[in-house]
């Protein structure tokens, strides 16, 4: 059909103008960095991730458990631990209580009543 036709709207004078090769590789290297960057950012703020290797030689140190590491907490620290904790739980049960007096007030004993 001779009234059918075509325009080309790449390579018309009006056209915007073509990014040229250098450019092209400048962009692309600039955004494997920033897609590099987004990985590490997600590593870092997503410890719950597990590392994952496909080398066999790569192998990690434990310093905490080590011979040379220092000593964990003794006894009576970790029993002087437990009891601050413990005062602690206490302490913001009460403040919770005081600060939400719509919560009630529950109780075991059946002989204990108040006016």
């Amino acid at each position: 059909d001779g009234a059918c036709f075509g325009r080309n709207y790449f390579n018309r004078p009006s056209a915007p103008e073509t990014e040229e090769d250098e450019f092209a590789d400048e962009r692309a290297e600039v955004l494997a960095e920033a897609s590099a960057l987004k990985k590490l950012a997600t590593d870092y703020m997503h410890p719950e991730v597990g590392v994952t290797t496909s080398d066999a030689t790569v192998f990690g140190r434990n310093y905490f458990n080590r011979a040379s590491a220092p000593e964990t907490e003794d006894t009576d620290e970790a029993e002087e631990r437990a009891l601050v904790l413990a005062e602690a739980a206490a302490l913001k049960k009460s403040a919770v209580d005081y600060m939400h007096p719509e919560v009630g007030v529950t109780t075991t004993d059946a002989t204990v009543f108040g006016r």
